[in-house]
């Protein structure tokens, strides 16, 4: 379950940005709906405790985010959260499997290579296993981003505008793969987009503007 009160984030003394109060149950699929600018990327940081809020608190699982001490959030999210960025972040000296499986290590967990290849299958990218990330295309490029979120079977997906720069039968792809693979891990799953074609897909939506 994931819970937010009263949230606030302060840039400068001139801009802050505040958030409508909600709260989810486990499994719930939904959307954060807004215009660029309205804050949905430091919604998610702050969903994800990779910023604190100025007032207010998320809370996930009656676990309030602020409570934790660095080491410890960053331990909570590897367990708990998993995150689409919306750049792909990885370490271009290894392979798609090597930053698999440093995502499973950073979240203290073992090294688990049939369960990275079952995910890769599943995204239809199983025999990028030993390539280079350098030599991904963009769609497969996206494809490990979705895959390194989802290898330690997160409790919480939070996407960041997943389908923004897709043509629409790859936003389509894109969007059932997220969703079949949270509902399969009964998982949370929060896209935060100002991408409209993602309406008829969820019933779930909240406007942040």
């Amino acid at each position: 379950m994931i819970k937010v009160e009263n949230l606030t984030y302060r840039y400068n003394s001139e801009k802050e940005i505040s958030f409508p109060d909600f709260e989810y149950e486990q499994g719930t699929q939904a959307l954060l709906l807004g215009e660029s600018g309205c804050g949905k990327t430091t919604l998610l940081h702050l969903l994800s405790g990779l910023l604190s809020p100025t007032k207010g608190c998320v809370s996930i699982n009656g676990v309030q985010l602020k409570t934790l001490s660095g080491a410890a959030m960053d331990h909570f999210r590897g367990q708990n959260i998993g995150i689409v960025f919306q750049t792909p972040h990885f370490i271009d000296a290894l392979s798609v499997q090597e930053n698999l499986q440093m995502a499973q290590t950073l979240a203290g967990r073992k090294k688990d290579k049939n369960a990275i290849e079952n995910l890769l299958n599943e995204l239809g990218i199983g025999h990028k296993l030993k390539s280079s990330v350098k030599n991904l295309s963009q769609g497969e490029k996206q494809r490990v981003t979705i895959a390194r979120a989802l290898v330690n079977q997160p409790k919480i997906i939070l996407a960041d505008e997943p389908t923004s720069a897709l043509d629409d039968k790859n936003c389509k792809a894109v969007i059932q793969m997220l969703q079949n693979l949270a509902q399969k891990n009964n998982a949370t799953l929060l896209i935060v987009t100002h991408d409209n074609r993602l309406n008829d897909s969820f019933n779930q939506k909240l406007s942040l503007s």
